[in-house]
């Protein structure tokens, strides 16, 4: 049901949604169906992949041992389930996407700002993400097919007709899935978590055996001073919660689907500190093996798996983990910038078709070459991904400090001068102002090679410095919130 037949329905004629500013996707949601466990898989997708599995063994490599990164990334994700549980309920209390939940602190128009920056990364990382499980289909296929080899001999636009082949099948796949909406992505995240779960387990089982079940845990095959353990430990955390603040920034997205907030919490809470810290462990404890059974740390699962010597445990693997980055690619990189897109230009663009704008975008910046050229990924999506952490924090200090929680929806969708959120033509000057040099600064601290050692912190620095500055710029608007009474429940 619209904003416009609510109002209808409850004889409320005198507000009339903006058509500039709404959709039925954008508006609050009407059917309410995902459950704890839709969350838990939801976590599963985002969790299981390549990606966070490098991460964690990568962590053994540099010095750290298996109980120092259990306790550093367990308390990673306990303060990622704190910031997903805070943005969780805004969207599950109001019903409504990023986007909009970004007008209550930037404005109708401006709320254009935030959205069009998480859109941006996502989009960038849709496509590299898509490329890397063309890759381990590439090696599913060689494996599997020797005689294709001479696919690999040729390139056009940096890659070959193989990758070619994997890169668009994955692409058309994932298009498919997309195109039919948010239940269709519910449905496929339920399936891709435990999928990669059950491979996990299997290959941590193997992996146990041929060590004959003894594997150090307080070992690293790179010995490190205690205090350097030290700053890898709390670097660990920040850059666990720098990974995950681009979905602790939209994860409204999700939750406004939940039936009520206790269902978020509840599949956050197995989702996060309990499947997330146990899937990094299990990643350790393979990477730990590895070591006893062949001498080295091997840190890519894939080329673990490779080393079972059986062609279709080769296939196996390599298509489950090409699955699994499709899950997380569609949870953290696809849902974003299509309602994003949409909050452009509501009237022409709907979810769907953000979405398709999206994977055409995706295919088009040719992610392959973005990829292998470090200064994109580390200058100009590093630099984007800096901006993260002041947009939560100006988010999260408005809505629970300034405003209190009480919201008027209807508003979010008004474009009138006098109405709550159009602040000054559209824009909230002082969530700009707020946000602005707090992204300039976390940026610094995040690329300029001088900070290298306290750049795993630029999200923190990020989110401290917009919260700081935002609560001293609505000293004034916090007071008139206190005078009317009451915070929001």
């Amino acid at each position: 049901m619209s904003l416009t037949d609510r109002a209808v329905a409850a004889d409320t004629s005198a507000f009339v949604p903006d058509p500039r500013l709404t959709n039925e996707d954008l508006a609050p949601a009407g059917e309410r169906k995902w459950k704890v466990f839709d969350l838990f898989a939801l976590w599963m997708s985002d969790v299981h992949n390549l990606g966070n599995y490098t991460f964690a063994a990568g962590l053994l490599v540099l010095g750290m041992n298996v109980w120092q990164i259990f306790t550093s990334l367990l308390v990673g994700f306990v303060l990622i389930y704190i910031g997903m549980n805070l943005m969780g309920r805004i969207g599950q209390r109001h019903g409504v996407p990023f986007p909009v939940v970004s007008r209550i602190s930037f404005g109708v128009w401006g709320a254009n700002v935030p959205a069009l920056i998480r859109a941006v990364i996502a989009i960038m990382w849709y496509g590299i993400q898509t490329y890397l499980a063309s890759v381990a289909v590439n090696v599913m296929l060689l494996a599997a097919i020797p005689d294709l080899v001479s696919w690999t001999e040729h390139a056009f636009l940096g890659l070959n007709a193989l990758g070619w082949v994997s890169f668009l099948a994955l692409w058309v796949v994932q298009a498919l899935i997309i195109s039919r909406g948010m239940e269709s992505v519910r449905k496929f995240q339920d399936f891709c978590g435990p999928a990669i779960w059950l491979v996990m387990i299997v290959l941590a089982v193997w992996i146990l055996a041929e060590a004959g079940w003894t594997i150090s845990l307080t070992s690293t095959p790179n010995p490190v001073s205690t205090g350097e353990q030290f700053g890898q430990w709390f670097g660990a955390i920040g850059l666990i919660l720098a990974t995950y603040g681009t979905l602790m920034l939209n994860f409204c997205d999700f939750s406004r689907f939940a039936p009520d907030y206790r269902t978020v919490r509840r599949g956050n809470f197995w989702g996060l500190p309990i499947n997330s810290t146990a899937f990094v462990i299990v990643s350790v404890i393979v990477t730990a093996g590895s070591i006893e059974v062949f001498g080295e740390a091997i840190t890519d699962p894939a080329l673990l798996v490779a080393k079972a010597g059986n062609t279709w445990v080769l296939v196996l693997g390599a298509l489950t983990f090409a699955i699994a980055t499709m899950g997380v690619n569609i949870v953290a990189n696809f849902v974003s910038p299509a309602y994003d897109l949409a909050n452009v230009w509501p009237q022409k663009i709907t979810f769907r078709i953000g979405g398709m704008i999206s994977t055409v975008a995706a295919l088009l910046v040719t992610p392959w070459n973005l990829y292998s050229n470090p200064h994109v990924v580390n200058y100009f999506l590093g630099g984007l991904g800096a901006f993260l952490g002041p947009l939560f924090g100006v988010i999260m200090i408005d809505y629970y400090w300034v405003k209190r929680g009480r919201i008027e929806v209807d508003q979010l969708f008004d474009a009138r001068p006098e109405s709550r959120y159009y602040y000054r033509k559209g824009f909230n000057p002082k969530a700009l102002w707020a946000f602005l040099p707090s992204a300039a600064v976390a940026a610094v601290f995040a690329l300029v090679p001088y900070f290298g050692d306290i750049a795993p912190y630029s999200w923190f620095i990020g989110t401290a410095a917009g919260a700081v500055l935002y609560s001293v710029l609505c000293r004034a608007e916090r007071a008139r919130s206190l005078a009317a009474g009451p915070a929001e429940g």
